[in-house]
Order: C-alpha cells, then structure tokens, then sequence
C-alpha cells in the first residue's frame, strides 16, 4: 500500500478483533455489498446498514484509496419460514408480475437512498441476470462432494466443510434446523441448506437446469455475484448484523467450497436500529420510511445525522426526542458553514490549526469508522475560537465529504416566536418537572409536540426546538 494513505482499522466479525486494512491490490479496495430484496420499501432500519456501508465507501474515498463497490439487488429466492418465495407473494397480492414488484420497489429502495446522500454502487447486480454464474457454482460444489441432488432439489452438505460456524461462532451440534427455511424434507441433515430448488407446478420464477427447472437459494446468489464482479479473493463484506447467520456463514462455506481457499479478507455488519427499544422490522409492523420522515416534522438528512451518533456495530434507537436532537445538530453545522466568508479566498486545509482538526478527524474515521468521535470533531470546529469563519467554512465542507450531510445547504431558520399557549404550557411543564409530577410533564410534552413545539429536558432546564407547521 502506498505509505501516502492512512490506515484503516476495522473489527472483522471473522476474527472478532479489529485489524489493519490490508488491500489485496495496494491502494484499491474492494466491497461487496448484501443489497435489498425488492418486494417492498425499505424502512430506515434497513437503510441505517446501507448507511455504514456508504460511510466505509466515503471514508476510504477520502483516505485516498479507490474503492470498488458492488451492492446487489435480490429479486429471487429469498425464501421466508414457510418456504414461500416474497416477492411471488407480493406480485400476487399486488396483481403484478414478478419483474414488475422488483422494478418498482428498486426504483422505491434507490429513491429512498438518494434522500439519505447515498450514491449507486459502482456495480448494482440483479440475482435474476446471474442465473447461469450460480449454475455453474451449484455444479462445481456438487462434482466435488460438498453438495447431493435428491428429485430436483441440490443442497450443500456442511459435514463437508469443517469450517462451517467459524463467522456465526456456533457449533454444528447446536445449530437450528432449516436456516430460515424448514420445510424440507428430503435433506440428509436439517443443517444443509439449499442451492438450488424444483420448481412447483405453476411457479412463475424459474430457469431451466440438468437437475430440471427451478429457482437458486438464496446464499448462492451472493457468492456468485460478489465473485463474478470483484474475483475469488476481494477485501470487504458488508451486512446487517442478521445476515451473519446464515446467510454469511452459508456464503462462505459455498464460495470457499467451490475456490479452495478464502474469498473475503474482512467481514464486516452493522447492528440494528431500534424502535422503543424494539427491533425494527417487516414482520413487526413497527417501520418507517425514509419519505415518511418529512411528515413527522424532519428532513432525511436529520435521520442521517442520528446515524452518525451511534457506531455502526452499535443498536441506535430511533425516538422523537433523538430526532429533534439530530436536527437541532445539523442546523448548528450548516448555520456554521452558512456563516464562512463569502470572498471566494482559497483556505490551505494543511495550514495550522486547521491541519490539527483535519488529523483528528482522520484518526476518528479511521478507527473503525468512528462517526461519533468525527461527528464531535466537526462540532468542535463549528465553534473553534481559533479559526476563522472561513476556515471553519472549508473544514466542514472537507468532512461533509465523509459526513453526507449537505452542509453547503442553507440552514434553515429555526422559528423564533412560539405559538400561541406553548409559553404557558412550557411554564406549566417546569413546575411539574419541579414537583416530580412526572405523568403531567409527560402530558405537556405531547400538547406541546402538536403546537409544533419539541422539548428535551437538560441540566439546565428545558430547551426547545420549533418545527415548522
């Protein structure tokens, strides 16, 4: 690796410790991405683990390596509990073909990245287009002993991989039945799982194969798209921390299985994002859309900010009071850049004390994506005694690079009358919150929260923030 480029530590879930970046090719990083699967929106807390992987992407851009990023798009095989295929299910629901539910939620999916700043990967690959390269690896995996055929259907025999566990850490022995999927039958051992399956009678999604028409698994899909786009060895894996077992662990023993050797230098997954303290989910009924922030009173961006709060492979819970913090703290970094001379004059980033900021904020981003400690970085220059208007200008607009947060956009006003009862109200809250009435606080709070009027209660007492109506 040139000695130019910083180095970057990251926590490897394979080692479970963190370790020195080492690029397979010096100065060039490749990452594969474990994409949506496009049958219907995605909530934010999908999208909080796609944010860490566009912060690793920026974060490496930035260092000076160039980064290649394949991120693929599921549209088969993704099998629920029951075997059911969603997006089968979701074109039935729907009244829609197949094609047209993953062409509709990709479109909704990308759409909702853009709003959080995240650019396409380099490379976006579609599980349907690959269906020959994931042949091509069942047959590999079978002609050498790690996979058997039973009427159609072709499962990978783990016994065979003395591996299989080592990303999940758990033992064979201990491990459920049916990874996600127990309604096979006709396997060997529940703890195979499958690479290809025959298709039902009337099934609409399925391909023609020697072992007769059907449809690949799921794990497959990625071991074929992450080698066919970046090589049997490439750098970086990226998911939610729910992908690690088994859809991880599967995807190592096939693309190890079929190589010889390992595949992927770095494994890295993102924790999830919270609700109350409960996990975010489909199943649970308890999601949220990127679009539907703006009705809640906030603009995307804001939630991107709440991303930065937290380290990635730490549970981050999404709470009103935690977006109101969120928005008050980038109206403070972009009021900063707002205010930076307008005379056009050029500012050496490499200048002292500018250059102190900058190597803070290098050694935070580089420390295993450290957003907190960058994000507290950039707050301290917002308010630098040291610097100038201008020089605060030009360091945050260099972080932004990283940070994603359209700081050059203009702060917007923060309303300074309060409607019309909120003072009272507020003056109400405060003699609760002194008498520990704590249920009449609570009340206040919410009647204050429609007049548009958010209320967070620090040491110093209550402070508010207005949102616009």
């Amino acid at each position: 690796m040139p000695e130019s480029l910083p180095t970057v530590r990251l926590y490897n879930s394979l080692t479970r410790r963190v370790e020195p970046l080492e690029p397979i090719t010096p100065g060039r990083v490749a990452i594969y991405t474990c994409g949506s699967t496009v049958y219907r929106y995605a909530h934010i807390g999908n999208l909080r683990t796609y944010l860490f992987g566009d912060l690793l992407r920026r974060t490496l851009q930035y260092l000076g390596y160039e980064v290649l990023y394949v991120k693929n798009i599921t549209d088969v095989g993704h099998m629920r509990e029951t075997g059911e295929d969603p997006i089968l299910l979701a074109a039935e629901v729907e009244g829609k073909s197949p094609d047209e539910i993953a062409e509709f939620y990709t479109a909704a999916w990308l759409e909702d990245e853009a709003l959080l700043n995240m650019a396409p990967a380099n490379v976006m690959p579609k599980a349907t287009d690959h269906i020959p390269e994931m042949l091509e690896l069942t047959g590999t995996l079978l002609d050498r002993g790690l996979a058997y055929e039973v009427d159609g259907n072709v499962y990978f025999d783990v016994s065979e991989f003395p591996g299989y566990g080592q990303l999940s850490g758990q033992r064979l022995d201990q491990m459920r039945a049916g990874h996600r999927v127990d309604v096979e039958t006709d396997k060997r051992d529940p703890e195979d799982f499958a690479l290809w399956k025959l298709a039902e009678p009337g099934r609409l999604m399925k391909w023609p194969s020697r072992w007769g028409d059907g449809f690949p698994g799921w794990h497959i899909e990625c071991s074929a798209m992450s080698m066919k786009y970046l090589g049997e060895r490439f750098d970086i894996h990226t998911g939610g921390i729910d992908l690690k077992f088994p859809h991880h662990e599967d995807e190592i023993a096939q693309s190890e299985g079929v190589t010889g050797h390992s595949v992927v230098s770095v494994w890295l997954h993102g924790e999830f994002l919270t609700l109350a303290d409960a996990k975010m989910a489909k199943s649970a009924g308890n999601v949220i859309r990127v679009s539907d922030l703006p009705d809640k009173g906030f603009e995307p961006l804001a939630f991107r900010y709440l991303a930065l709060t937290a380290h990635y492979r730490s549970k981050l819970d999404f709470t009103q009071d935690a977006m109101v913090a969120a928005t008050s703290g980038l109206r403070r970094l972009r009021r900063a850049v707002s205010e930076g001379a307008s005379d056009g004059a050029d500012v050496d980033l490499s200048a002292s004390p500018m250059s102190a900021y900058r190597d803070r904020f290098v050694e935070a981003i580089s420390d295993d994506l450290g957003m907190p400690a960058a994000l507290a970085v950039a707050h301290a220059v917002a308010s630098a005694d040291d610097l100038s208007a201008s020089q605060r200008q030009a360091l945050l607009l260099d972080f932004d690079r990283v940070l994603g947060l359209s700081l050059d956009a203009p702060a917007e006003p923060t309303p300074s009358e309060l409607p019309e009862g909120a003072a009272a109200l507020l003056e109400e809250r405060a003699a609760a919150r002194d008498a520990r009435d704590f249920a009449t606080s609570d009340r206040l709070r919410e009647e204050l929260a429609a007049l548009g009027v958010e209320v967070r209660d620090t040491a110093e007492g209550q402070e508010t923030t207005l949102r616009r109506q």
